[in-house]
């Protein structure tokens, strides 16, 4: 409970992390290291990490992996167990979500504050690059079998998109996350030049901290001007997101944690200059369908979470000098940034490894990479926090944490409560009409663009005269869709027709 110490401490002692740059950048495809290789040499990094003198591997109770979209290995811990020559009690695969890796750390927090784990490791890697060279080569990877699955996936199976979301077009978070931007810009009253400004700001500092992440896919330090400037090379995707604000899966990509218990630490010869203390954690999630939020220009759910996270551990934001907010897009961290109480134009930089469309966006594993980051961070500067936001599906699931390089005086701490999901619960939402007719206003839209560069559709959430929400998609006119990018069309009124 908040204000009990608990009587071990997790400890995070080991991050490691890879990237194997192969792929058809060498012309060699076939030589590119599979998942399961990255895993592996990122859980060895890790345990190298925590100055391990080869007990520590052997000594773990849990091997947790997040799940891996590029290959179906059926039981990817019981083989990776078996490489790292190690014997778990106890093996974990996650669901599909961004939100995983964060949520599963503090999972294995609970369970070790709870005594029920004393050692665990967290571990995923993707190796999409890899995939696709071989796959333009007609070539299939020979890669490790899959073996029978053991049990469930952990985590939350519900898949993220409603029937009416998908027959609409807007399911897809290419689509869905340039809608909320654009309802963010018009909540603040920004001109599409001014917000272009602001989109090419935070672009040019995360692709700066990534040139400077040896682990990062792309190190060349784009400016942001270059990343906001439609080109034949930078085509337009899903207005107002060039190609370069999307994330980036085609990576080749691992990383691994090792997590203890203070006591198994000491007992196993981790020495305490290696410790990074997990705070406090969180957990929650929106309304889970795009359809049915309140609006497009606020996260209730990590508004809440943020609040109690920060009140848990007794600092305000301003407090925290290490961020990573997820960013698939740069909507998802300016617009969590603003709910979590900083200004969505800040200057402060909302990544420690340079965000999914420049370090790279591995799947579901990106903020393990992320945590590994923060960690390095705060051994650096003991008196340092952290504070790492993981999230999945359509700004749907959130996970978020405090990290310190002191250990926290009342123990590792649960915030919010099963009170906090409720109250999100509970926010008021529309009604919604599946066969709109007559006037309605638009609330958030984008346009969609074909490989080559032209406009396609575009998509579009609003409301009736009534308060009703719809869904709705634009007629294919390309000079309505060209005139859409060229003015506000948030609060335009228009007819709806079957």
């Amino acid at each position: 409970m908040p204000g009990e110490r608990t009587r071990v401490l997790p400890v995070l002692v080991g991050g490691g992390q890879t990237i194997d740059r192969v792929g058809d950048r060498a012309g060699d495809p076939a030589s590119g290291r599979e998942p399961l290789a990255l895993m592996e040499e990122a859980a060895r990094r890790a345990a190298e990490d925590a100055g391990s003198d080869g007990r520590l591997l052997g000594a773990l109770d849990t091997i947790a992996v997040v799940n891996i979209i590029s290959w179906d290995y059926g039981n990817a811990p019981g083989i990776l167990a078996e490489r790292l020559g190690c014997h778990p009690a106890r093996t974990i695969y996650t669901t599909l979500g961004g939100n995983t890796p964060q949520t599963l750390l503090n999972h294995l927090c609970d369970e070790i504050a709870a005594g029920r784990s004393e050692a665990a490791l967290i571990a995923g890697a993707e190796a999409f690059n890899t995939l696709r060279a071989l796959g333009k080569n007609g070539h299939r990877p020979a890669w490790t079998a899959a073996r029978p699955a053991r049990g469930d996936a952990w985590g939350d199976a519900r898949m993220g998109m409603s029937p009416l979301e998908l027959r609409h077009g807007i399911a897809k978070p290419v689509v869905a996350y340039p809608m909320v931007e654009n309802a963010f810009r018009a909540r603040r009253g920004l001109s599409l030049d001014a917000h272009r400004r602001e989109l090419a700001a935070y672009c040019g500092r995360s692709a700066a901290v990534a040139a400077r992440n040896p682990y990062a896919w792309f190190q060349d330090g784009k400016s942001g001007e270059a990343i906001a400037t439609v080109t034949a090379g930078n085509r337009m995707v899903g207005f107002p997101y060039p190609k370069s604000m999307n994330a980036i899966l085609e990576v080749n990509q691992g990383a691994a944690l090792l997590l203890l218990a203070d006591t198994a630490a000491r007992r196993l010869g981790v020495a305490a200059d290696r410790w990074v203390y997990p705070w406090a954690g969180v957990d929650v999630t929106e309304q889970w369908f795009l359809q049915d939020r309140v609006d497009y220009a606020s996260l209730p759910g990590v508004r809440r979470a943020g609040a109690a996270l920060l009140e848990t551990v007794g600092r305000g934001i301003d407090a925290i000098a290490h961020l990573d907010l997820y960013s698939c897009f740069p909507i998802a961290p300016r617009l969590s940034a603003a709910m979590l109480g900083l200004a969505p134009d800040t200057a402060r930089a909302l990544t420690v490894t340079g965000g999914l469309p420049y370090f790279g966006g591995p799947g579901s594993n990106y903020a393990t990479h992320a945590i590994a980051t923060l960690a390095a961070r705060l051994r650096a500067d003991r008196e340092s926090f952290g504070l790492a936001h993981a999230l999945g599906w359509n700004l749907t699931k959130h996970a978020l944490a405090v990290y310190g390089g002191a250990p926290p005086p009342r123990g590792w701490q649960r915030a919010g409560g099963a009170a906090l999901q409720a109250h999100v619960d509970a926010e008021p939402h529309p009604s919604i009409v599946e066969t709109p007719a007559g006037r309605g206003t638009i609330e958030a839209y984008t346009v969609l663009h074909a490989r080559g560069g032209e406009p396609e559709r575009g998509s579009v959430i609003g409301r009736l005269a009534g308060g009703e929400r719809f869904l709705a998609a634009l007629p294919r006119d390309p000079g309505l869709l060209e005139a859409m990018e060229q003015a506000e069309q948030v609060g335009r009124a228009g007819t709806l027709r079957q």
